[in-house]
């Protein structure tokens, strides 16, 4: 379990993690990674997106691998294209890895939550996040919903819509209204819960305040698309987030997969892993 006091700073106690995590990315020019740049690309992806989803007639499973969508794939066609032209590189859940060499990678999830998508619940999201030398430089995850985007910049804040968000101080395990992934053992201690089906989502009502903590009751399902985004997200909003298996959460690998717990305090983090992961250390 990762204890309060070394949670405290979840932003600066990352620092050294992401650059583990990064270290195959080669360096460039900074001007070349300026973080407005940087999210301005990804807006253009985002918006690409947007498009191939509103051409896209059939929302149904692909048949290409379980869980797959005809969404899926148009709209990560389209985000690659606009990421590709831009000379980043990229590691999607829909496609995999491209220009593995490239000094910046985007981490995609083009359609966070398909399945909700495919039965028009209202609960699904692009996700993309930047990763440099120095691990998560920019994010942008975009309620395709609503309509509601949420931002942020290493070192720099979180926003959504343009405004700062902060996660809600929550620090009682009691108290709180908690996302959950997958379902618990046994009921974690929590105020109430909610199971929504989309990560990226879920973790950024955490660094709004909407939700009070977030929980995987899964092991090892969610892969870094569908969290990466969020993280950079809650951790400029003040949140804690960190792996329940004592992993680095920043990772460039198709394969790779975590367990992610966030809580708006330290405290409250911690008091979820021991509600929903007690099996684990």
């Amino acid at each position: 379990m990762r204890s309060s006091e070394g949670n405290r700073n979840a932003p600066a106690c990352h620092v050294e993690g992401d650059r583990r995590a990064a270290a195959t990315v080669t360096a460039v020019p900074t001007a070349l990674l300026d973080p407005a740049s940087v999210l301005t690309v990804l807006g253009d992806a985002a918006a690409a997106i947007a498009e191939a989803l509103a051409a896209t007639a059939d929302w149904g499973e692909a048949g290409t691998r379980p869980g797959q969508h005809h969404s899926d794939l148009a709209a990560d066609a389209a985000a690659v294209a606009v990421l590709d032209a831009a000379g980043y590189g990229v590691l999607s859940e829909e496609s995999g890895r491209h220009g593995a060499d490239r000094a910046l990678t985007v981490v995609l999830d083009p359609l966070d939550g398909s399945t909700n998508a495919s039965r028009r619940l209202s609960w699904w999201a692009t996700s993309l996040a930047a990763v440099d030398g120095d691990g998560l430089l920019a994010s942008l995850v975009v309620d395709l919903r609503h309509g509601t985007r949420y931002t942020a910049i290493r070192g720099g804040g979180a926003w959504r819509d343009g405004e700062p968000i902060r996660a809600s101080g929550c620090s009682e395990l009691g108290d709180a209204i908690v996302g959950l992934n997958g379902v618990p053992v046994a009921h974690g201690g929590w105020a109430q819960y909610r199971a929504l089906g989309a990560a990226a989502l879920d973790l950024c009502a955490v660094a709004d305040g909407t939700l009070d903590g977030f929980a995987d009751a899964t092991t090892d399902e969610l892969g870094p698309w569908d969290f990466l985004g969020a993280v950079l997200v809650c951790r400029e909003a003040g949140a804690t987030v960190f792996d329940a298996a004592g992993r680095d959460l920043v990772v460039l690998e198709h394969s790779a997969r975590r367990i992610p717990i966030a809580g708006a305090t330290p405290a409250l983090a911690d008091a979820l892993q021991r509600g929903v992961r007690p099996d684990l250390p």
